[in-house]
């Protein structure tokens, strides 16, 4: 759906009224397309404290700050010295990355200061503008940070800023000729951009939505050269009838399927509760602990579910929903820990999204959908595609440092942490 506010704040006009009476000026965001895959301007990387090169050139596409040596409070003034002189020699849309270490390993004064980067980099977040993301990443002793920097300084990450991404060790996934991919929900909106994305980096995705969307799903999966299966998640045998559709086993494994039924908890009916989190969250327990039970799920695979800021933060009118999606986060974070898929390579992670363009949010009443789309730092609304990259990412092959992790996708939300 289009944003037409945004819009008219890219006109000479629109900017000049909306500046006038103090309304907020959001930036097109730059994303992912095949023509311009690179940010625009060049990667600086630097080590907190260190002279920044002197101003001039041409923007910045990204900086990397590495502040892994920050042990103290008086080291943090190292971060200010390194990255002031840069904020305005970022090009629009560019990138923030400050690397720093786990907090378990440090002392009380190391811990300290590492945790003082967290509140750092979501305040840079939130008042950077331009489009500009800011990320802070924990780099565990041992651990190959290039992966996630690989996504986070790349226009596929548009939507995600502020955030807490932790990277450990881990022994590489062995080379794959091809890869199955199984998304829920696919039929339309993000799970359509989802299996869309995973079918272009090289997945045969496998399609499942209920039988109700029979054609539109045979027309995704067509169209992407995948497999389509109409399926109800929640039906006792969707295991069983998972496990015969996928007789080569399966390396990624996306819980997008999810509902809404919607009321304040006075007025909410008890099938309205039940139907959601059997839909949301039964079906993905279940499923899952089928999948890795019945040995479907390949050594190395990716679990990636769909959570949301409403877990995080609550909804008023939504304690079905957010109920739902904390008990996803919570499977994750569980499931990530434990031996029988730790011990096999296979990660479990979450993507979070906040305010996101679909045929849903196209029917939130008008003043309610436009708070929506402002409160963040990037003052507009995401796409599915900003979802499908995110998922696309920590599905990849080449993520295994990356697990029990919660990624939002929400422009960092005001909303929640």
């Amino acid at each position: 759906m289009a944003d037409r506010y945004l819009r008219l704040t890219g006109t000479a006009p629109g900017r000049f009224l909306t500046r006038r009476i103090g309304l907020p000026q959001p930036t097109p965001l730059r994303r992912w397309s095949a023509g311009r895959p690179d940010l625009e301007g060049p990667v600086l990387r630097l080590t907190a404290g260190a002279e920044p090169p002197p101003a001039g050139g041409s923007p910045y596409g990204a900086v990397v700050l590495d502040a892994t040596g920050v042990a103290d409070v008086p080291g943090l003034a190292g971060v200010h010295r390194t990255l002031h002189p840069l904020m305005r020699s970022l090009a629009t849309c560019g990138r923030i990355v400050v690397l720093s270490r786990p907090l378990d390993l440090d002392g009380p004064q190391q811990a300290a200061a590492q945790q003082a980067l967290e509140g750092f980099v979501r305040s840079l977040a939130k008042e950077a503008g331009r489009g500009v993301t800011v990320q802070l990443v924990r780099v565990a002793p041992g651990a190959d940070p290039e992966s996630v920097l690989a996504f986070l300084l790349s226009p596929k990450s548009a939507y995600v800023s502020g955030q807490v991404i932790e990277v450990a060790p881990n022994e590489p996934a062995p080379p794959a000729s091809s890869r199955t991919a199984l998304v829920t929900g696919a039929a339309r909106g993000i799970g359509e951009a989802v299996a869309a994305t995973l079918a272009r980096d090289g997945a045969h995705v496998v399609c499942l939505d209920v039988p109700q969307s029979a054609d539109a799903l045979a027309a995704v999966a067509a169209r992407l050269g995948g497999t389509a299966l109409p399926l109800d998640i929640t039906a006792p045998d969707a295991g069983e009838r998972l496990t015969a559709a996928l007789p080569r086993g399966l390396d990624v494994l996306v819980h997008n399927a999810g509902i809404t039924r919607d009321r304040r908890l006075a007025n909410m009916a008890a099938d309205r509760w039940e139907t959601v989190l059997d839909v949301n969250l039964a079906s993905v327990l279940r499923t899952t602990d089928h999948l890795l039970k019945s040995g479907t799920l390949n050594d190395h695979a990716r679990i990636v579910a769909t959570a949301s800021i409403a877990g995080i933060a609550g909804n008023a009118g939504q304690t079905n929903y957010a109920a739902s999606k904390a008990g996803v986060i919570g499977f994750v974070r569980a499931l990530a820990a434990a031996p029988r898929t730790r011990d096999r390579g296979i990660t479990v992670n979450a993507v979070a999204p906040g305010f996101i363009e679909t045929k849903m949010t196209a029917a939130v009443p008008f003043l309610i959908r436009e708070a929506g789309r402002r409160m963040n730092s990037l003052g507009q609304g995401g796409q599915p595609a900003d979802v499908a990259e995110t998922v696309a990412w920590l599905a990849a092959a080449g993520s295994g440092g990356l697990t029990g992790q919660v990624v939002r996708v929400c422009g960092q939300s005001l909303l929640g942490a």
